[in-house]
């Protein structure tokens, strides 16, 4: 009657608070998600949430059934790992490429989480493939991948994880830093410094800048965030990114300003092969990224 797709839904209620939010959590459009839910409250005969309610509120049945669904996804979870692992103590690898250089810092915590609850599982992280990691993930050369950009695959599964906002990174005393927000056109003489990716790959050029047609005027190449951070303090230029590296700038004279009026927020998703063998396990790491993602964005 009840279905373990009907529970991961109602999680993913609680966790973001909308149908909008938990659709994109669970991977399927709103109205999928809403036809689902119906479905659900046909069955029990009752209602799950109030609706048009700010924040979402459970009724009394829908708080049951939330509370039966934590208890029980976790234990399923677990079972699946070990009937997949079997009854030994053979060391397994999990493969995560990312394609975020700036994400490997803020990952170590959950790479330390991982690595206690699953001590038979070696957790490698690379950026070797950088922008082919979805390629490789599919042809199983990647367990895992880290991306903000994700191609629809009948063979891949995609979790969202959580949303990041990007700024605008420059010396205090810049020009642009007294600004509340910035445009593309401001940016149009303005040197850009970043890490070493190609121009059309960068989330400024193809989300901000491009759109409104603002090419960018020169490129700087930084391999390391602490030198970009210092080449943006001595006036080289300015820099796009997201919150965790902009927190890395301790002592560095820098301001932050919003790309846009509404600023520039960007998703990142999980990405794991449907019939992986290591499915269940890079579906536990990805919850940990998504939690300690979604802790930083609140310190933010």
């Amino acid at each position: 009657m009840i279905e373990l797709r009907h529970l991961r839904t109602l999680v993913a209620l609680k966790e973001s608070g909308s149908l909008a939010g938990a659709a994109k959590k669970r991977f399927v459009t709103q109205s999928a998600l809403s036809h689902q839910i119906k479905e659900l409250e046909t069955r029990i005969n009752s209602t799950i949430f109030v609706r048009k309610s700010k924040p979402l509120s459970f009724t009394q049945e829908g708080t049951r059934l939330l509370n039966l669904a934590e208890e029980i996804l976790p234990k399923v979870v677990e079972t699946e790992i070990d009937l997949k692992n079997g009854l030994t103590d053979q060391i397994s690898d999990l493969f995560v490429g990312i394609d975020c250089h700036s994400c490997f810092r803020w990952l170590m915590p959950v790479t330390e989480k991982f690595n206690q609850s699953f001590p038979h599982t070696n957790l490698e992280l690379s950026s070797r493939h950088l922008f082919e990691s979805l390629s490789a993930l599919k042809q199983g050369q990647l367990d895992v991948v880290l991306t903000s950009d994700p191609i629809p695959d009948n063979d891949i599964a995609y979790l969202h994880l959580f949303d990041f906002e990007v700024k605008l990174l420059m010396a205090n005393d810049h020009p642009l830093a007294t600004l509340p927000y910035v445009t593309p056109s401001q940016l149009a003489q303005e040197p850009l410094i970043t890490y070493p990716v190609p121009v059309d790959r960068l989330d400024i050029y193809r989300h901000f800048m491009e759109p409104a047609g603002i090419p960018v005027n020169k490129q700087i190449r930084c391999d390391l965030t602490a030198m970009l951070l210092q080449r943006v303090a001595c006036k080289d230029g300015v820099a796009a990114l997201p919150s965790w590296s902009i927190n890395e700038a301790h002592g560095l004279s820098l301001k932050a300003v919003k790309l846009g009026t509404e600023g520039l927020k960007r998703p990142l998703f999980g990405a794991y092969r449907r019939s992986s063998h290591q499915a269940n396990v890079a579906q536990q790491w990805l919850s940990l990224v998504g939690q300690e993602g979604l802790s930083k964005q609140k310190l933010n």
